[in-house]
């Protein structure tokens, strides 16, 4: 594990992968990677004309890459539900589902398409939802020797907060990082939570998390801001580019999960470098206490079906 690099990753010729933010950051690394691995690769991406430029890209880095397009914005469960039904249409496999897109520290609070507070709604429930409505296609995809996978992306973040059941919508309170901190937090849940309940049913398909520590992504360029705080954040994205990750690195993790051999269900996984900050060797990641916590991930999916009305098979 220790010495693993994107180089071992085999032949995916015929492997399906769907990776949700595609068009950038660690979401288009991985995905670049794996279409030099010949894997068939779906880029769902909310904005048509950035997911263009991405793929025109990935065209141009990757010649001959098996690769398309589709849209789907996270933020709208009918978006979510349309590009579910659209794939699930296509009766093609599905091995690999990357949860990848995320929103973070939105300096106000804002409200998805159906009520829901933008981050929690972006970040766990758009994921939630759509992995509930495309697992038909991952079981049918899935086998003992070669199972499908589910590979959410958390963060290290996650340890700094807990899970406030009682205000997952942030309607008594709204602290930008606060938010996205529970938002990982609960990402990782929903993992762990995914993992017991598939081995409960008997399925093969596998559930597991990784984090890129930090990495120079969009999230720290993000639109809606003020002139002073988007040059702030595209400071602190170039320093963490040059002392920490970049995001080509810290997608390795996420390649990791995706494909590894040796990856165990259930598992989480992440930069081994200072406080799993860095890194270009992957290994197991350091779960907080709160993540383990069964119980209250039992709540947090039975909110999370009720919100979405997606109830997994």
């Amino acid at each position: 594990m220790s010495d693993w690099t994107p180089e071992q990753i085999p032949s995916l010729r015929g492997r399906r992968f769907v990776i949700t933010g595609a068009n950038t950051g660690i979401g288009y690394h991985a995905a670049l990677k794996l279409a030099r691995r010949e894997a068939d690769l779906v880029l769902a991406c909310r904005d048509p004309r950035k997911g263009e430029a991405a793929l025109g890209r990935l065209m141009n880095e990757a010649p001959g890459a098996n690769a398309e397009l589709a849209i789907l914005d996270l933020a709208s469960l009918d978006s979510v539900r349309r590009f579910a039904a659209e794939e699930l249409a296509k009766q093609r496999p599905l091995h690999v589902l990357i949860n990848n897109a995320g929103v973070m520290a939105l300096p106000q609070r804002l409200e998805t398409t159906d009520g829901f507070e933008m981050q929690f709604g972006t970040n766990v429930l758009g994921h939630f939802a759509l992995t509930g409505l495309l697992l038909p296609a991952m079981e049918r995809s899935s086998t003992i020797g070669n199972p499908s996978r589910v590979v959410t992306i958390a963060s290290i973040a996650h340890k700094r907060t807990h899970l406030r059941l009682d205000d997952l919508q942030s309607m008594q309170s709204y602290s930008p990082m606060r938010v996205y901190q529970q938002t990982k937090l609960a990402d990782l849940m929903f993992s762990f939570e995914l993992s017991r309940r598939l081995r409960a049913e008997g399925s093969s398909v596998m559930s597991v998390a990784a984090h890129p520590g930090v990495a120079a992504t969009d999230l720290f360029r993000t639109e809606n801001r003020s002139g002073f705080v988007k040059t702030l954040r595209s400071v602190i994205g170039e320093a963490i580019s040059i002392f920490l990750n970049t995001d080509a690195e810290g997608a390795l993790p996420t390649l990791y999960a995706a494909t590894a051999a040796d990856v165990v269900d259930g598992g989480y996984y992440g930069p081994q470098g200072f406080e799993e900050m860095r890194g270009e060797t992957v290994g197991p990641a350091k779960v907080a206490p709160q993540a383990l916590d069964k119980s209250a991930a039992a709540r947090l999916w039975e909110l999370c079906e009720g919100w979405t009305g997606v109830c997994f098979p």
